[in-house]
């Protein structure tokens, strides 16, 4: 059964900082700050899965990882370097994969709700995972890892948003991956913890 992320806390107690590689702990982060969440909780994408933005595509689910599509959802992927369209991944979620031979493996996985609104298609995501590829080695071809996929939810994206990006702080993602990685409890958030230097999301949320 597929584990459900839902604080901090429930990332340490899977292991997804010892399991997971910086390179999807960056997008994840990215991506936790590029969409937007209402007061509801309602998610709403800020650009377009069908245009390759992002390194994204539709994800057909061939190997069953998720639950099957009701009608009028589909899945994608997002966070392939080597398929960019207009709206391009930031550096700082890029360098470590383009570095890497094997490094293009991180991955996240929306489903979206598509609606018709008029004459325009409302597009809003109600479910979020995190999973990557096997390694080369592996032969497994483009499939992703059971064992490290996890649904993500919306109260984790709105816990990881806390930590913000900026110039001044270029250690920001590991200073979030060691904390995942410390006995620290929810309670020891950026909200609360003064050495983890930090801008809220409304400051920075279009800032690209």
């Amino acid at each position: 059964m597929m584990s459900s992320l839902n604080s901090i806390t429930d990332l340490r107690s899977v292991g997804f900082g010892q399991s997971v590689p910086e390179q999807s702990l960056r997008l994840l982060h990215w991506f936790a700050n590029e969409i937007d969440i209402d007061i509801n909780g309602d998610i709403s994408l800020t650009f377009d899965p069908t245009g390759y933005d992002y390194g994204s595509h539709r994800y057909r689910n061939d190997e069953q990882l998720l639950d099957p599509l009701p009608r009028g959802y589909q899945y994608y992927s997002l966070g392939n370097i080597h398929r960019q369209g207009s709206l391009q991944l930031p550096h700082h979620v890029t360098h470590l994969q383009s570095e890497h031979e094997d490094g293009n493996r991180a991955r996240i996985v929306i489903r979206v709700r598509e609606q018709n609104v008029g004459r325009q298609t409302s597009q809003t995501i109600d479910q979020v995972y995190i999973t990557q590829h096997y390694e080369t080695s592996e032969h497994r071809g483009t499939e992703y890892d059971r064992q490290h996929t996890y649904e993500i939810t919306t109260n984790l994206l709105r816990a990881i948003s806390k930590f913000s990006i900026n110039n001044d702080n270029i250690n920001l993602l590991m200073s979030l991956r060691d904390h995942f990685r410390s006995s620290a409890n929810d309670s020891q958030t950026p909200l609360n913890n003064e050495n983890l230097n930090y801008q809220t999301n409304h400051t920075r949320k279009h800032c690209h």
